[in-house]
């Protein structure tokens, strides 16, 4: 226990010292966002959170480095490529770091943010952080994927988990609050099977983005800015670093991912850019709607919850994609309502 609070308190203190810095720091640098656009906050507000997520996580894992010889053996031995998933995701995680600090300050288009996620997904890739295998629901069985497809699937979900949550990072404290829903999940999951060196990891994500919420929830006083692209990175290879979690993640962060895939659609439908800031999201919608944000981020992080429960509690792999289905119509058709509504309201809203 020792090991995990010594990475915990580290996280947690640095993200903590941290935060109030980057929140003068942003002040002082005119690295905030200004009322106006798709937030609609007073005054303005430094985004300079990825400094405290960059900083505090890595300080974290940098301490889990000395504490793992006190860690007890896996179950099924010591993983010989470990410390190889561990190095990129590290070195990933610091690229797309600094890469989002410079984002904030110059505030890049979108092609050279897609490149840089593309290329952090090759570090984790190349690193073994991959989707190699999954196991059927049907027949319990392992299907293996060939590497083409390999890259292919992971690339499109650390670059898609890396979008979902920049835009889920719309109300104050809900990407954070969701990020360390999905860590809770997937600590528990990680001890739960004997992965006691990967548990460190979310354990140092946990300790982040707790100790920057108290600064993030409304009103907040400072966003993450292109750190929750950051988050999205980490949200992705940690479901894979200790073995496939996929599903997991896909439970927990389901109704992100659905309004993603909805906005998308609905813009190559109405031939928008899809990287058009607009508020079309779920949450938006919600809050238009006469929600208060503390009620509309309590409402995404209870959902989220519950389904993390679902997927640490039910252990059949077919009702889990079951409940993955069923989820995913939910949203949609709540999607097609808000937008059917909205339609009528405004005509120009499409």
């Amino acid at each position: 226990m020792i090991s995990y609070v010594a990475v915990f308190l580290t996280s947690l203190g640095l993200s903590l010292a941290l935060t109030p810095f980057s929140i003068k720091l942003g002040r002082r640098l005119g690295i905030v966002a200004r009322p106006g656009g798709r937030r609609r906050h007073s005054g303005n507000v430094s985004k300079l959170g990825g400094i405290v997520i960059l900083g505090s996580f890595v300080g974290g894992v940098l301490v889990s480095l000395a504490v793992r010889p006190w860690l007890p053996p896996p179950p099924e031995g010591p993983d010989q490529w470990e410390m190889r998933r561990f190095t990129a995701v590290m070195i990933g995680t610091v690229l797309i770091g600094l890469f989002g600090l410079c984002d904030d300050r110059f505030e890049f288009s979108s092609k050279p943010q897609y490149v840089a996620q593309s290329i952090v997904s090759v570090v984790a890739i190349l690193g073994l952080v991959f989707i190699q295998q999954v196991m059927n629901p049907f027949t319990n069985e392992i299907s293996s994927f060939p590497m083409p497809l390999v890259w292919a699937l992971t690339l499109l979900w650390l670059v898609g988990m890396m979008n979902t949550v920049n835009f889920l990072d719309g109300l104050d404290g809900l990407a954070a609050g969701v990020t360390a829903i999905v860590s809770v999940v997937l600590l528990i999951h990680m001890l739960r099977v004997g992965q006691y060196g990967p548990a460190l990891l979310p354990l140092a994500l946990l300790g982040s983005v707790l100790g920057f919420l108290p600064f993030n929830t409304h009103p907040a006083r400072i966003f993450l800015g292109s750190g929750a692209i950051s988050l999205g990175y980490l949200i992705g290879t940690l479901s894979l670093v200790g073995g496939a979690r996929v599903a997991t993640v896909l439970l927990v962060m389901g109704i992100p991912i659905v309004d993603v895939a909805w906005q998308i659609l609905n813009r190559w439908r109405h031939s928008r850019s899809m990287n058009e800031g607009d508020r079309g999201h779920l949450h938006f919608r919600l809050y238009d709607l006469g929600m208060s944000q503390r009620r509309v981020v309590l409402l995404y992080w209870g959902f989220c919850a519950l389904f993390g429960a679902v997927a640490l509690l039910v252990s059949s792999r077919l009702y889990k994609l079951i409940a993955i289905l069923a989820m995913g119509v939910c949203v949609t058709i709540i999607l097609s309502n808000l937008s059917r509504r909205a339609k009528i309201d405004d005509p120009s809203d499409t």
